[in-house]
């Protein structure tokens, strides 16, 4: 999987997001609010290649927490990216 280009980061008001760039952005529904770790993650593997076993080790490399709960979380957070077209 990767995160597909024209998809960028921004801190808006206190809030991470990920959003596309240029005309696309106009769908709002193609942007989502990142958390800590999500965040963590995008800036890790932005332009790179991943798994979702290669997010979760990542995880637990940078914060404590179990394999299993790291891999559960990584999940739905690709579940989610999918969804809305951010990865490919």
């Amino acid at each position: 999987m990767k995160i597909k280009k024209g998809f960028v980061i921004r801190e808006i008001c206190g809030e991470t997001l990920a959003c596309p760039e240029g005309a696309s952005l106009v769908d709002f529904s193609m942007m989502i609010r990142l958390n800590e770790t999500s965040a963590f993650l995008w800036k890790e593997f932005e332009g790179k290649e991943f798994t979702e076993e290669t997010l979760a080790d990542a995880l637990c490399e940078r914060y404590t927490v179990e394999r299993e709960v790291a891999l559960s979380d990584v999940k739905a957070l690709v579940a989610q990216l999918k969804e809305i077209g951010i990865i490919e």
